[in-house]
């Protein structure tokens, strides 16, 4: 039934485009011969465009819209952030991906988890604190020793993957158990009590720069599609 409803959609999108070259005709025969001349030059193409079109099919069409956007978007993060923190472009285009699946998987902002990696480590995933803090998120492994059964243990903290999505899960749960974001930061940092809230405004900070790269990247790709 799937593939059969797939067959319509082209048929209705060939017959469309179809329509559409008939009526470029009836403009043609109406035309000087300056302006038939350039029609002629162009009709090639629309009528490639739209074959394209309606072998493409439209049944997929706002998923495929929706998967340009997220790639758009993680492409664009990855190159900010390569630039402002001076690291390989392939390195920040593999965090960014694990930090959009971690945030999906947690339910956590993907811009945020970023924001935390940026504060915490500077995107450097073999980061170690004086105090034991480990990788990408600087997570202290004595109290997270729990979600790092399935992982093989501390030391795999310095894997980007697993240090993301370990993180994710820990930013996920402060703010389940606490409902608000500023006090979930400052309990990850370990500074819940502290009372200017600065590791929640540092964090804030670094996502006001990342926010807009994200929105002009879906403006950009939503305005190509439609």
């Amino acid at each position: 039934m799937k593939a059969f409803s797939l067959h319509l959609s082209r048929l209705y999108s060939l017959a469309k485009a179809t329509l559409a070259l008939i009526g470029l005709a009836a403009v043609f025969t109406l035309m000087l011969p300056s302006e038939r001349h350039l029609l002629r030059s162009t009709l090639p193409s629309l009528a490639a465009e739209a074959a394209e079109d309606a072998s493409a099919g439209g049944a997929g069409e706002p998923a495929a819209i929706a998967e340009g956007v997220e790639e758009r978007e993680q492409r664009a993060l990855a190159e900010f952030i390569s630039k402002r923190w001076r690291i390989a472009e392939t390195a920040a285009t593999s965090f960014v991906s694990i930090a959009y699946r971690a945030g999906e998987r947690y339910s956590v902002d993907p811009v945020l988890i970023l924001s935390v990696v940026a504060i915490e480590s500077r995107f450097n995933p073999v980061a170690e604190s004086v105090v034991g803090a480990k990788g990408l998120m600087q997570i202290i492994p004595k109290y997270h020793l729990d979600k790092l059964l399935d992982h093989g243990g501390e030391e795999a903290l310095l894997d980007p993957e697993v240090n993301i999505n370990v993180g994710a899960q820990i930013l996920h749960e402060y703010y389940r158990r606490l409902q608000d974001q500023e006090a979930a930061l400052q309990r990850y940092a370990g500074a819940f009590d502290e009372p200017t809230s600065r590791y929640a405004a540092k964090v804030f900070e670094e996502r006001m720069r990342l926010e807009p790269i994200r929105q002009k990247a879906r403006r950009s790709q939503v305005a190509q599609a439609t």
